[in-house]
């Protein structure tokens, strides 16, 4: 049975300070989301994660954020729809001119954080966001959230003539709506890798999540985010592609 991609956000540390484990995560990966400068990462930093992830073979996303390097991304920003299309205008073109450099090139746009929360809440911001795909490179697709009813964002995307990859996670608790559980609840991000392992398994195979109030919750998603930031991770990620290998050929 064909299973989602394993996406992962990547580059995401910032001069001599590191975070995640690029390296031991890339090879299990099919997409790096790479972070552009505005949430982590550096220009030096953007060109070495985008070298490993051409010489693994791994497509490269943008992953664009606000402008909030104390907060990493995670705080919501007072921004117009309008100064959103700039930001990821600015953010993808630096991140692909690196990859023109390096032999690649951008293949998806994925935004982050505070941000991709707040597009899958606001239509008019999530207009903004696929505005600028839509001028940078209208084949670039965008990852949104998988979500209980996802047929506003596709039906907002055909309008916008974007295409979409709906996004779930392995590691992290979801509400009723099919929206995140704020990582300010207990609960919200799993650590236990078995249980993370479980839970790709069950939305590999289109099965129903148990949500944050007991109810069940079946989302549709083309690909899956993963996290590889410590050994523990990064052998959750190697079980959960293992995992899908005997998916693909059962």
């Amino acid at each position: 049975m064909p299973v989602p991609l394993l996406n992962c956000d990547m580059g995401e540390s910032f001069g001599n300070w590191t975070m995640g484990l690029d390296e031991e995560v890339m090879p299990y990966v099919d997409c790096a989301n790479i972070a552009c400068g505005f949430h982590a990462s550096d220009p030096d930093i953007m060109r070495r994660t985008v070298a490993l992830a051409v010489a693994s073979g791994v497509r490269i996303g943008a992953h664009p954020a606000y402008p909030d390097l104390q907060g990493f991304g995670r705080r919501s920003l007072a921004c117009s729809p309008e100064e959103v299309e700039a930001m990821l205008l600015y953010q993808i073109g630096a991140l692909d001119g690196i990859c023109r450099a390096e032999g690649g090139r951008v293949a998806y746009v994925k935004p982050h954080g505070a941000l991709y929360n707040d597009m899958a809440r606001d239509p008019e911001l999530l207009r903004g966001v696929m505005r600028a795909i839509r001028a940078y490179d209208p084949a670039l697709p965008l990852l949104a959230m998988a979500t209980a009813d996802p047929a506003p964002t596709r039906a907002l995307a055909e309008e916008m003539g974007v295409t979409l990859w709906f996004e779930a996670f392995a590691d992290r608790a979801y509400d009723a709506g099919g929206h995140l559980v704020s990582r300010r609840r207990p609960g919200a991000v799993h650590h236990d890798p078995d249980v993370i392992v479980a839970q790709a398994v069950t939305l590999a195979r289109g099965e129903p999540l148990i949500a944050e109030d007991g109810s069940q919750l079946r989302l549709s998603a083309d690909t899956l985010c993963v996290h590889g930031d410590n050994a523990e991770s990064i052998a959750a990620v190697r079980a959960i592609r293992e995992a899908f290998r005997t998916l693909e050929t059962a």
